[in-house]
């Protein structure tokens, strides 16, 4: 795409002699019909935009002009530029999650290439994103884009980190965007049948009704990135398989894109068993958080970090670790994570 979205006017920036150094800059969009969903309902996108950085941002016909502290009007600038790109990309309006991810990564000096293409290819190449038949999703934070990099490239895929990084989300987008272009024939999710602290004992029903639960957030994220009715015909014709871990013993997972959810809760023998399914023309991507293992009996190792342990490093395995800043939920779930752990560069053993 021509780099035609956002100028920024260098020549209309003015620095103030007084204190804190001020700066003022316009920024001039080229396609009138993007500046509602741009500015939001009552500007409400744009103050949004002023609120976090301490700006003033002033619209007028098609340019804004921002007005504020010298670094934090260059974080607006770029934050707003790319909530312009990704209109300009085919996203239809802009949430606050998206923005606060914008004026996240706003401080890294990778932006604009996250934006509008690979930023390893000096900006030149396609833009990093994944497109379902719902939505194009782009990513919101600089762990994200190593991770979809990875999801496109490599054949075994490990994702480690805390809830809302996005780890089972772009898995799942990859995978269904994957089956829709027919690069995978089957799209197969799982995830060990373990509950987070308490038993629940017995749920009736069918084998279905029984593992539905556990596999809920899974077919959250399906619903997301595809029509309700393509989901409940592919589930039915068996393109799309949602089962427990248990049941992959003796499978050969063939032209399958193959993801396994909440992985922290295998043990080693699990994981290993689930890995060897590995079959020509497939990928796998293995999700979970080693700090919360709820593995019963509280003294077997996970297979998780068993499995990074020994295969990290190994040619077509890639590793990506998420930490509380890439949480892309609500920005105080990112803090709570953060006071419960800490940074999470570093995992155990369980």
């Amino acid at each position: 795409m021509a780099r035609k979205a956002a100028r920024a006017d260098n020549d209309t920036v003015h620095l103030r002699p007084d204190t804190h150094r001020r700066a003022r800059v316009e920024v001039e969009f080229d396609e009138p019909t993007l500046l509602g969903a741009l500015f939001g309902q009552f500007d409400s996108n744009l103050v949004q935009v002023e609120n976090r950085l301490g700006v003033y941002i002033a619209a007028r016909g098609n340019k804004i002009q921002i007005e504020g502290p010298e670094d934090a009007v260059a974080r607006a600038r770029e934050t707003v530029t790319g909530m312009y790109r990704q209109l300009e990309q085919g996203h239809q309006e802009l949430d606050s999650g998206a923005i606060e991810a914008l004026i996240s990564m706003s401080a890294e000096p990778t932006l604009d290439g996250i934006i509008t293409g690979d930023a390893d290819n000096g900006g030149k190449g396609p833009p990093i994103m994944i497109r379902t038949r719902r939505k194009t999703i782009v990513p919101r934070s600089t762990t994200q884009i190593e991770y979809m990099r990875a999801l496109a490239k490599s054949d075994v895929i490990f994702a480690l980190g805390p809830a809302g990084t996005g780890k089972t989300y772009l898995a799942v987008a990859q995978a269904v965007s994957q089956l829709m272009t027919g690069s995978v024939q089957r799209l197969i999710l799982s995830r060990p049948a373990v509950e987070a602290g308490e038993k629940l004992g017995f749920l009736p029903g069918d084998m279905k009704d029984k593992v539905d639960p556990y596999l809920r957030p899974l077919y959250d994220a399906l619903y997301d990135c595809m029509p309700p009715e393509q989901v409940e015909r592919r589930l039915a014709s068996g393109e799309i398989e949602i089962a427990p871990i248990a049941f992959m013993r003796g499978r050969t997972l063939a032209d399958a894109f193959v993801i396994l959810d909440e992985a922290q809760n295998t043990t080693r023998e699990q994981m290993k068993m689930f890995l060897t399914r590995f079959g020509q023309n497939s990928r796998m991507v293995v999700c979970g958080d080693p700090k919360q293992v709820d593995i019963p009996g509280g003294d077997r190792m996970s297979g998780l970090a068993d499995a990074v342990t020994k295969l990290e490093g190994v040619d077509g395995i890639a590793v990506t670790r998420f930490s509380a800043a890439d949480v892309v939920r609500h920005p105080i779930v990112g803090r709570i994570v953060e006071a419960y752990e800490g940074p999470l560069s570093q995992y155990d053993e369980g």
